[in-house]
């Protein structure tokens, strides 16, 4: 039985609490939370614990399932924990996960422990996805899209802006570019070209929200290469679009084998809950992280470093007689 603990309880907490119930080769030793524990009242009946109470369990967890956001959380809590734990992070600041991984990567392997980075949708699946496209239609050009969906990464990212109380963001696809990709044409798209992104933002009483909209629009690595809309709401507006957490996305790989023969693979999902799927990909790889660390891994890993066959509880005989 692999040994679970998870940490954070937001939206993706809850989402992974659901995945590792529903997983038989698991028991989740318990949820930390900077929360005050007998606040939290988790879908599934798991231990809560004060993240003060974690090194505790030192030798008692297989893997940490880590549950932050990547704009400040991850960056500054992850290292720590790996210095005793095997984690798992969902870190999806993409420009800045080559120094990310190499920061973590030194203190795995110092302290002989196993780090999984950038493990979701996208970065994730979508990121094997793209790999395998371009390896089998090398003559090709990527395209990925994203949405119509809430991204939890940008709505966390506001949310941590100075004056803002509550948000929630939408990447949205531009249907003109779309159409382009499935044509066939290989249209050269820049990254503001495939999508706008529209935000609703609740601020707190005296906030400037004229800085507030500046600083979004201006936000490296999140809303400056693309047209951003911000619409600033009532609390109660935000409360109620973050009922329904939908997202999905597309990627594409155009290309040809000849100049006869022209080709276009595609992946697509459509996810009627962003964080409970993101969960269930977390768990899946927790699992993988898991096994590797228990024949003697160390240092980081991305989805690409990690055999796929050790994200399934199913043993190799059952996968090759069903599966292959």
């Amino acid at each position: 039985m692999i040994k679970v603990g998870i940490v954070g309880y937001g939206n993706l907490g809850r989402g992974v609490t659901l995945a590792v119930n529903y997983a038989k080769d698991m028991e989740c030793v318990g949820i930390f939370t900077r929360r005050n524990p007998e606040s939290l009242k988790p879908a599934v009946d798991f231990p809560v614990y004060s993240i003060d109470k974690l090194k505790d369990f030192k030798g008692q967890i297989d893997v940490l399932l880590l549950c932050g956001g990547s704009a400040t959380d991850l960056p500054s809590t992850t290292a720590e924990y790996l210095k005793d734990f095997n984690t798992v992070d969902s870190f999806d600041t993409h420009a800045k996960i080559p120094e990310y991984f190499n920061k973590l990567d030194k203190i795995a392997k110092e302290h002989g422990t196993l780090s999984a980075i950038s493990i979701g949708w996208d970065p994730g699946v979508f990121s094997i996805a793209r790999m395998l496209f371009g390896a089998v239609l090398p003559n090709g050009n990527d395209y990925t899209f994203w949405g119509k969906g809430v991204s939890q990464g940008h709505s966390d990212a506001i949310r941590r802006i100075d004056g803002v109380q509550n948000a929630i963001q939408y990447t949205i696809p531009k249907e003109e570019a779309l159409l382009a990709v499935r044509s066939g044409s290989n249209p050269k798209l820049a990254t503001g070209d495939k999508h706008l992104r529209e935000c609703f933002v609740a601020v707190k009483d005296g906030a400037d929200k004229a800085l507030i909209e500046k600083t979004i629009k201006e936000m490296p690595n999140y809303f400056a290469d693309y047209q951003t809309i911000v619409n600033f709401v009532t609390e109660e507006e935000v409360k109620e679009r973050q009922k329904k957490l939908s997202h999905g996305g597309f990627v594409f790989r155009s290309g040809s084998t000849t100049d006869e023969h022209a080709h276009l693979l595609e992946l697509s999902l459509k996810l009627d809950s962003n964080p409970e799927f993101t969960g269930s990909v977390l768990t899946a790889y927790g699992r993988a992280v898991a096994k590797m660390a228990k024949e003697g891994v160390t240092g980081c890993v991305t989805a690409f470093d990690i055999p796929i066959k050790y994200l399934s509880p199913l043993s190799n005989e059952d996968l090759r007689a069903h599966l292959l």
